[in-house]
């Protein structure tokens, strides 16, 4: 007999151990393909991971074994940036960024103060999550405690591994959400001792972004950070003309956006920066030299006419790139729509994204960036068992198009621009099946 939690999956298998790199070629050593191999899943988390061939004779009798020969299994998806509490506002018509949060984006959260619809929300959001094989994402919840509560403890049953933070707003926003200064960093800290490191659950400071939260709000978030190094932080930078126009008035003693966030400390190693579209390449170095990221949203920049990032400004500087859906300013929570969508801001700016990119960003690259690779990001003995199952014949157009791929990156390419929902036959997380396809 052998453990319940016990299993092989087999399948072609994908994953990174480094950068691949900006040519069509991926840089030698980065890539890890295996066309028939097996996945050896011991209590949530990878056992061994080699060709089936060899694997097959050291398996214990009467293993499970789980045949996907024909698919593609990689490291479950990641996604660095998104807000839980806007899925029901997504495909709003489309205004620029400040009219969008007033017209829809707060009226929307301020329905998050009661308990029953946060947490219809965060089942709702989290099986969407799983039906496009993303297993991990770092979640703004709205400022309410309660919608923290609800999204940690939905996750928590699922055995996933999130990150996730009360929004802080202390003014410039409706009453209903606005939080009293100080009263909302008491909040944030008791959410911090009921949630931060639970399972697989960490804690991400959320202050919305710098109009929003007074001077006071920002440095005592940054005493949270300095006092608990294991914290993540996460906010959003520069995603829009009039976003940093109202930065400059509302914080004249600051040389530019970037530095109101570090005069309070925020800038570091686990800080998550959404959008940074509108950054010079003094700013992109700043952030560099504290090893914070930048979450690139295309759908969203796109959506709401933000602009086009720039990936390899950032990437000249040596800056992490992350890659994320945003959501309800995206317009999809699949991480292959955001590759997509990511390709084609490249191609607009001249730097179009290569297929072993854009996966290497949404697996080992998202997760070595929010320092969470010791845990996920690779199939690899050790590592928790995460994982997406890709099906490259899902639909009959796919199927079509990736039976006459000459290589890996053909197919992981088609992928991208015409994968979707669909593409996910299986996603697990934590060594559970947690999504199938439907047939």
């Amino acid at each position: 007999m052998t453990n319940n939690d016990s299993r092989v999956l087999r399948a072609e298998l994908l994953s990174f151990d480094a950068d691949p790199g900006e040519d069509d070629a991926p840089a030698e050593g980065s890539v890890c393909h295996i066309v028939d191999g097996g996945i050896w899943i011991e209590n949530g988390r990878i056992h061994a991971v080699d060709d089936y061939a060899r694997l097959a004779p050291e398996l214990p009798e009467g293993i499970e074994v789980i045949d996907h020969r024909g698919k593609l299994i990689t490291p479950g998806f990641i996604d660095s940036h998104v807000h839980y509490v806007q899925l029901e506002i997504m495909a709003s018509y489309g205004r620029q960024l400040l009219d969008w949060l007033n017209d829809y984006t707060f009226p929307e959260e301020c329905r998050f103060a009661a308990r029953a619809h946060a947490e219809a929300l965060s089942e709702a959001f989290l099986d969407e999550m799983l039906r496009v094989g993303t297993t991990t994402a770092q979640v703004f919840c709205s400022s309410h405690p309660i919608s923290v509560d609800a999204f940690f403890s939905a996750s928590r049953q699922r055995d996933l591994r999130m990150l996730a933070g009360k929004v802080l707003m202390d003014r410039h926003a409706p009453d209903a959400l606005c939080d009293d200064t100080l009263g909302g960093i008491r909040d944030t800290e008791r959410l911090i001792g009921d949630w931060h490191g639970k399972g697989r659950l960490g804690y991400s400071l959320t202050p919305r972004f710098a109009p929003t939260s007074s001077r006071a709000q920002l440095d005592a978030t940054g005493g949270l950070m300095r006092n608990d190094a294991s914290l993540w932080l996460q906010t959003h930078l520069a995603e829009n003309t009039g976003e940093l126009d109202w930065v400059a008035a509302l914080f004249p003693g600051s040389r530019d956006y970037l530095a109101v966030y570090e005069q309070s400390g925020l800038v570091g190693p686990r800080s998550t920066f959404a959008h940074g579209i509108h950054l010079d390449q003094a700013m992109r170095a700043r952030l560099a030299e504290r090893g914070a990221n930048l979450a690139f949203c295309p759908s969203s920049n796109l959506f709401l006419g933000s602009g086009l990032f720039d990936r390899l400004a950032a990437r000249e500087m040596a800056l992490n790139i992350t890659y994320a859906s945003d959501v309800g300013g995206g317009t999809d929570l699949s991480g292959l729509a955001t590759l997509k969508a990511a390709y084609q801001v490249g191609q607009l700016r001249g730097q179009p994204l290569t297929a072993w990119q854009g996966f290497y960003g949404l697996t080992l690259g998202n997760a070595r960036a929010l320092s969470l690779d010791g845990h996920i990001g690779r199939l690899a003995p050790g590592m928790e068992a995460d994982l997406v199952v890709l099906d490259p014949a899902a639909t009959p157009l796919l199927a079509r198009r990736t039976a006459r791929s000459r290589s890996l990156s053909e197919t992981l390419f088609a992928l991208m621009m015409l994968g979707d929902d669909r593409s996910v036959a299986e996603t697990w997380a934590g060594g559970r099946l947690q999504h199938r396809r439907a047939a």
